[in-house]
């Protein structure tokens, strides 16, 4: 036998054969160096939703943001307590006056009232018919009977010098036909002031002691006063029932609680 010749060329391909038993696991073998990064992917879909995390260390303050825009007003809340009253404030300008109220009922009549003042005088009347003639009138009194004699105007003030009681001098001059001394303008009041130099010069004049006949309003006639000088606060509210009037020595009238006192007599005519 000749040597071999020269390989043929490889022939085709067998049919694959069946698989053959799992061999035994190699060795591991040794890690291999690291490979160069290769170029990133493209991103992929995410992932689902992870649970949440834990909460978070607090962070610092924020600077406020600008302020928002009003929103629409809310309904309004329910009242609250009254509150502590306040300082009294300034009085306020009058308002105008309202309408009339209805009429009210009547009242019960209120107590009658002081006499008011004398009005001025009227102009006078016509003359009237003469009258009848009258009776007789009382036997004249002489004025010089009297110490003391002094006119003014129409009158004649006429005294002893004598003093004594409110009663004493209306019953002296009563007695005499005459009337107690009683000035009806500022002469005669002034002419009476002078009657008597004496350091006392309280002199009786004729104004009712009466408290109900008008609360010195009236002489003793009970005529209504038409001239009157009371001291300031006369007649005071402190007579209750009765009181006597003189005339001090500076022309000004003032009524005593006691009609006992003395004080200078003197009548007129």
């Amino acid at each position: 036998m000749g040597p071999p010749g020269p390989q043929g060329p490889p022939g085709p391909p067998g049919s694959q054969g069946p698989k053959g038993e799992k061999g035994h696991k190699g060795e591991k073998g040794e890690k291999g160096s690291k490979g160069e990064n290769g170029e990133p992917g493209t991103q992929g879909p995410p992932g689902p939703l992870g649970p949440p995390g834990p909460k978070g260390l607090k962070g610092q303050q924020g600077y406020p943001g600008p302020k928002g825009t009003p929103g629409i007003q809310g309904p309004p809340g329910p009242c609250g307590p009254p509150g502590p009253s306040g300082s009294k404030g300034a009085k306020g300008e009058r308002g105008p006056s309202g309408p009339p109220g209805p009429t009210g009922n009547k009242g019960s009549p209120g107590m009658k009232g002081d006499i008011g003042p004398q009005g001025p005088c009227g102009p006078p009347g016509p003359s009237g018919p003469p009258g009848p003639a009258g009776n007789q009138g009382p036997k004249g009194y002489k004025a010089n009977t009297f110490q003391f004699l002094w006119n003014v105007g129409q009158k004649f003030y006429v005294s002893n010098k004598d003093s004594g009681s409110f009663e004493t001098a209306v019953e002296f001059c009563s007695q005499q036909g005459l009337e107690l001394a009683l000035p009806q303008n500022e002469d005669e009041n002034s002419k009476l002031m002078e009657v008597f130099g004496d350091a006392f010069k309280d002199v009786w004049i004729s104004v009712n002691n009466k408290t109900a006949e008008g609360k010195f309003h009236v002489d003793m006639n009970n005529q209504r006063l038409t001239f009157t000088k009371w001291e300031k606060g006369q007649p005071g509210d402190s007579i209750q029932h009765t009181g006597c009037t003189v005339m001090t020595g500076n022309g000004l009238w003032r009524v005593m609680h006691d009609c006992f006192s003395d004080a200078f007599i003197v009548c007129q005519l």
